[in-house]
C-alpha cells in the first residue's frame, strides 16, 4: 500500500486541459511543450502547498488526493489563478468520499464520480460535488442544479466555484436512460469500439447481438450515455422486453418520445439516438423500423437483440464474453456486495472460466457466496453445467447460460422452484399483492428469490431479468399449471381495471393512472390471454374498463385495435359488448369514421335498453351525443346530452349529471344560446362546489375565468384559472392542464405579455402531442385565437425563443412564470 495516500474521508481533484489538440496546432510543438511544462509546475506547486498527494498523471491530466475538502478547494482556486494568464485552460473537478485504499491505490465509485465531474466542465471552470460543497460551505459556490453524469449514476447536484460564465455542463440532458443499480465494470475496449462505430456518420443502425446474459443491455446503456453529446435532441431508452406484439414497437417508441400521430413526422430531422432493447421477439417489426430510419435522416438506432434485424445498412457488433480479468473483477465486486468479508481464492478465475465469463452467469454465481465457497460452487457447476444441451446449431454460450440457470434453479427448495416458475406468468413486473393473489406467493419465499438474484425489487415492485423469466416460463409450461395461472392472471388484472375504472372516471385519477401505467404490460398480457382462450366477453369487459386510461394516456391506436378485435369476434348482445361499443365510440375523434361510430353508439343503446340497465342507457346516450358533436350537429348533441343528463339524475349519479350539464352547456354555446350557456355553467359550478366535486368544479372555474377575462376583470380571471389549474394538475389530467395553459396565455396577452403567452401555448401544444389526441372544437378555437394574437405581436426571433422556452418547461414552471410576473406588476 502506498503509505503517503490519505485514507478515510478523502477529497479527489481531477484536472484536464481543454482542447489540447487544437492548442498544440496553434502554438506549435515547442511552444506547446513549454506551456505544458509551466502548467504542470504551477499546478503541482498549488497542490503541494495545500497537502495534495499526486495519485496519477496521465498525459496532461492530474489525479490528486487531499485529506480535507477545504485544502482541495483552496488548491483548485490557487491553480486557476496561477493559470489565468497562461495559454492553457484547465477544467477541475472535486468530489469527496470514503474510497477503499488498497496496495494498488484507490478503489470505488468516488474515483469515477470525481473524474466524471471534471469531464463535465470547461476550461477555467472548477466544479464541486454536493459532498464536497457540504464540507466547505456554499459561500463562493454557484448551484448548477442536478445533473446526470455519463456514468449513468443517480443525479448529482453540482456547484461551480465563482460566478464565471461558461457553456452548459457536458452532462446527460435529454434522456430517459435508466439509473443502473450497480457499477459498470470492465468492457472498456468494447465500449471504445462501439463509441467509435456510433461516431461514424454513415452508421445509423448498430445492432449488438449475443445470447441472453452476455451484457448487451448494460453495454448499450453505457455506450448510449457516453455518446450523448453527439445527439442534441436526446438519447432515449425504449425497453421492448415485455412486448410480444410487433405492432406495439412503433407505438412504444412514440410513447417514449411523446409523439402523436405519425412518428416519422414527429422525429423529422431531429438528431437523436434510440436504444431499442431486447428486439429479438419482435423481428417482424424490423421492416417498420427500417422505414422509420429511411424517413428520418438524422435518426440513429442502437439495438440489442439475439439476432440481426437484417436491414440495409445495419452494422453488427457481436458482444463477446468478458475478458478473464474482467470476469474475476465482476465476480469479486458482486460477491463482496453479497458478503462484505468475502475473500477471493484461486478458484474464482477457474469458476468464471467455467461460466464462459458471461456477466449474468457470474452474477448468479456470485450471489451464492453467502452460503458456498468458490470451491464448492465450482464443484456444483462441474456436476450440472452441461445438463441442458441445445440441438445442433445452438450457440454454445446460450447452452452455457441455460445450464447456469438450471444449476441455480436446482439449488432452490421445492417451494422456491414452484414460485420461481409461477412468477413467469407476469409481464413487466408485479406487486406483492398480485403475486399473492395470482400465484399464491408467500413473502418469505419471494424474499429468498430476491436474495438469490433471481428476482429484483425496486420501489415495491418485483421484476425478473428477461432471460431468467423466459427460463422460468419454460418451467411453468412443464408444470401443468400454466393454463390455470394464466386464467387467474387475466382475472386479477380484469378486476384491477374494473376497480380503477370508477376512480379514473369520477374520483381522483392520478394515483390510479400511474398504477395502470406500471401494470400496462400485464394488462396487455391479460387481454392477449383472454383472446387466446376465446373469452370474448372478458376481452370486452377489460377493454371497456380501460377506455379512460387509454384516452388520457394517449393509447388511442392500441385501444381501438383491441376494441376492434373484441367487437369483431363476438356479436352477442351482452353487457360486455355494450361497454366495448361505448368505449369504441368515446375513443373516436375522426370525423371520417362517423357512420361506424354512430352505428356502434346506437347498437350500444339498444343493448342497454334490452338489458334494462338505466345507468348503461345514460352512458349510451352520452356516447350518442359525442357522435353528434363530432359531426358538429349541435342540436342533436344538445338534445341527446340533455336526455343523458336526466337519465344520470334519475339513477342518482351526481358526477355524470354535472358532467353532462357541462356538455349541454357546450352545445348551447355552439348554438349561440349564451344565456342558457352561462346559466348552466353557474349551475354545475355551484353544485360541484357544494358536493366537493373538484373535477367538475375545475371545468366551471375555467369557464367563469374566461367570462371574467372577456369582461376585462383580469385579476379575477387569473384567480379562477389558477384554482382550476391546481385541481387539474392534482388530478393529473393532462388535457385539462393543456387547456388551462391556453387560458393563462389569454390572460397574459391582455396584460401585454405576448412572450409569456407564447411559452404557455407552446407547452399546451406539447402536452397535446404527448397525450396523442385532438382538441375539442372550443379548445381549438381558444388556442388558435391566442396563437394568432401572439404571432401578430411578436417578431420572429422573439417568438421562436419564447416558443422553445415553453416547450422545455413543466406546467408548474409555466404557471409560476405567470404568477411571478403578476406579483411584480
Amino acid at each position: 500500500m502506498r503509505i503517503n495516500l490519505p485514507a478515510g474521508t478523502v477529497t479527489f481533484l481531477f484536472t484536464d486541459i481543454e482542447s489540447s489538440t487544437r492548442l498544440l496546432h496553434e502554438l506549435g510543438t515547442d511552444a506547446y511543450a513549454n506551456a505544458l511544462g509551466e502548467h504542470r509546475r504551477l499546478l503541482r506547486d498549488a497542490f503541494a502547498r495545500h497537502g495534495g498527494v499526486e495519485v496519477d498523471t496521465q498525459g496532461d491530466a492530474f489525479f490528486v488526493a487531499f485529506p480535507t475538502a477545504q485544502e482541495a478547494l483552496a488548491a483548485a482556486t490557487e491553480a486557476q489563478q496561477a493559470l489565468a494568464e497562461a495559454p492553457i485552460r484547465v477544467r477541475i473537478g472535486l468530489h469527496t468520499g470514503t474510497p477503499l485504499l488498497t496496495s494498488e491505490g484507490y478503489v470505488g465509485p468516488d474515483v469515477h464520480r470525481a473524474a466524471r465531474i471534471c469531464a463535465a466542465g470547461h476550461g477555467g471552470q472548477v466544479l464541486v460535488s454536493a459532498a464536497t460543497a457540504g464540507l466547505v460551505g456554499h459561500d463562493g459556490l454557484v448551484d448548477m442544479g442536478e445533473h446526470r453524469l455519463k456514468d449513468l449514476s443517480a443525479p448529482e447536484r453540482i456547484y461551480q466555484l465563482g460566478a464565471g460564465e461558461f457553456p452548459p455542463l457536458k452532462t446527460l440532458y435529454q434522456t430517459n436512460l435508466p439509473v443502473p443499480t450497480t457499477n459498470f465494470l470492465g468492457r472498456q475496449r468494447e465500449l471504445a469500439e462501439i463509441d467509435g462505430v456510433l461516431a461514424r456518420d454513415e452508421v445509423r443502425l448498430l445492432t449488438l447481438t449475443g445470447p441472453g446474459g452476455t451484457g448487451k443491455t448494460r453495454l448499450a446503456l453505457q455506450a448510449a450515455g457516453a455518446s450523448a453529446e453527439r445527439f442534441p435532441d436526446g438519447v432515449w431508452w425504449v425497453p421492448l422486453a415485455p412486448l410480444r406484439d410487433p405492432q406495439l414497437v412503433v407505438a412504444t417508441i412514440s410513447g417514449v418520445l411523446g409523439a402523436s400521430g405519425d412518428l416519422a413526422t414527429h422525429v423529422a430531422d431531429k438528431r437523436l439516438l434510440l436504444v431499442l432493447d431486447n428486439f429479438e421477439q419482435l423481428i417482424a417489426a424490423a421492416a417498420e423500423v427500417g422505414e422509420l430510419l429511411g424517413r428520418c435522416p438524422n435518426l440513429h438506432l442502437l439495438v440489442t437483440s439475439r439476432e440481426l434485424l437484417q436491414l440495409p445498412g445495419e452494422h453488427h457488433y457481436p458482444v463477446p464474453p468478458l475478458e478473464p480479468p474482467q470476469g474475476v473483477e465482476l465476480f469479486l465486486a458482486r460477491a463482496r456486495a453479497a458478503k462484505p468479508d468475502f475473500a477471493g481464492t484461486g478458484a474464482v478465475a477457474e469458476l468464471c472460466a467455467r461460466l464462459d465469463n458471461l456477466p449474468l452467469a457470474i452474477e448468479l454465481a456470485a450471489a451464492r457466496t453467502r452460503m458456498l465457497s468458490p470451491e464448492q460452487l465450482l464443484a456444483r457447476i462441474g456436476q450440472r453445467l452441461d445438463l441442458l444441451k441445445g440441438g445442433r446449431g445452438v450457440d454454445a454460450r446460450q447452452e452455457t447460460l441455460r445450464a447456469t440457470i438450471e444449476w441455480s434453479h436446482d439449488l432452490l427448495s421445492d417451494d422456491e422452484q414452484r414460485l420461481f416458475a409461477r412468477l413467469a406468468v407476469f409481464r413487466g413486473g408485479w406487486t406483492l399483492e398480485a403475486a399473492e393473489a395470482v400465484v399464491d406467493a408467500d413473502l418469505e419465499t419471494l424474499q429468498s428469490l430476491v436474495d438469490k438474484s433471481l428476482v429484483r425489487v425496486r420501489d415495491e415492485r418485483f421484476t425478473m431479468l428477461e432471460t431468467i423469466r423466459e427460463y422460468a416460463a419454460e418451467r411453468l409450461q412443464a408444470s401443468g399449471d400454466a393454463d390455470e395461472l394464466r386464467r387467474r392472471h387475466a382475472q386479477f388484472f380484469v378486476a384491477l381495471a374494473e376497480q380503477a375504472e370508477p376512480e379514473v372516471k369520477r374520483g381522483t385519477p392520478k394515483d390510479w393512472l400511474e398504477r395502470l401505467d406500471r401494470e400496462h404490460d400485464n394488462l396487455r398480457a391479460a387481454h392477449d390471454r383472454l383472446e387466446a382462450a376465446g373469452d370474448t366477453e372478458g376481452m370486452s369487459q377489460l377493454a371497456g374498463a380501460l377506455v379512460d386510461f387509454w384516452q388520457i394516456r394517449g393509447h388511442f391506436a392500441e385501444g381501438r385495435r383491441r376494441l376492434e378485435r373484441a367487437l369483431g369476434s363476438d356479436d352477442r348482445r351482452t353487457m360486455g359488448r355494450a361497454r366495448a361499443l361505448h368505449a369504441a365510440v368515446m375513443l373516436e375523434d375522426d370525423v371520417a369514421n362517423l357512420p361506424v361510430a354512430r352505428a356502434r353508439a346506437e347498437e350500444g343503446l339498444r343493448i342497454q335498453q334490452e338489458l334494462g340497465s338505466a345507468h348503461g342507457v345514460a352512458f349510451a346516450l352520452h356516447g350518442l351525443g359525442w357522435v353528434a358533436a363530432l359531426g358538429r350537429d349541435w342540436v342533436s348533441a344538445r338534445d341527446t346530452w340533455e336526455a343523458s343528463r336526466q337519465a344520470f339524475r334519475e339513477v342518482g349519479d351526481d358526477h355524470f349529471f354535472l358532467a353532462l350539464t357541462r356538455s349541454v352547456a357546450w352545445a348551447s354555446e355552439e348554438l349561440g344560446d349564451k344565456a342558457r350557456y352561462w346559466g348552466l355553467v353557474e349551475e354545475y359550478a355551484g353544485r360541484a362546489r357544494e358536493l366537493r366535486n373538484r373535477r367538475v368544479l375545475a371545468r366551471g372555474l375555467a369557464a367563469l375565468g374566461w367570462r371574467a377575462l372577456e369582461e376585462g376583470r383580469l385579476d379575477e380571471a387569473l384567480e379562477l384559472t389558477v384554482e382550476g389549474y391546481r385541481i387539474d394538475a392534482d388530478h393529473g389530467f393532462v388535457v385539462h392542464v393543456a387547456n388551462d395553459l391556453v387560458r393563462f396565455a389569454a390572460v397574459t396577452l391582455r396584460a401585454g405579455q405576448p412572450s409569456i403567452a407564447a411559452a404557455l401555448v407552446a407547452l399546451s401544444d406539447r402536452l397535446y402531442e404527448e397525450v396523442g389526441t385532438l382538441r375539442e372544437s372550443w379548445a381549438a378555437e381558444e388556442r388558435d385565437e391566442a396563437f394568432e394574437a401572439i404571432r401578430a405581436q411578436l417578431a420572429p426571433p422573439a417568438y421562436s425563443e419564447a416558443w422553445q422556452q415553453g416547450r422545455d418547461m413543466t406546467p408548474d414552471e409555466a404557471v409560476a412564470l405567470v404568477l411571478n410576473y403578476w406579483a411584480g406588476r
